[in-house]
């Protein structure tokens, strides 16, 4: 079993024009997502869109703390911090 993860913090701007990775402030991943925050749909375009850019599958990115708020830690399991990183610029 593999027992790598990572976790990241991050800022979720909900009802943006496009989907996109922002980027980096300072330790924080800034994620625009088209979802409105209802109903779970703006966690579920977050975790489909961060397995795509990062290629880790959807089934191993999990909400850690901030499921209801614009401020999440994400746990990814079986990948580096620094590679998660190094995948998210």
């Amino acid at each position: 079993m593999n027992d790598i993860s990572a976790r990241i913090s991050v800022k979720v701007k909900p009802r943006a024009s496009r989907e996109e990775v922002e980027g980096w402030k300072e330790d924080v991943l800034v994620v625009r997502l088209t979802s409105p925050p209802v109903d779970g749909a703006a966690n579920s375009s977050l975790i489909r869109l961060l397995a795509k850019k990062t290629g880790v599958p959807k089934s191993r990115i999990r909400i850690v703390s901030g499921e209801k708020g614009r401020s999440k830690v994400l746990e990814f399991e079986g990948i580096e911090l620094q590679d998660l990183r190094e995948r998210l610029i």
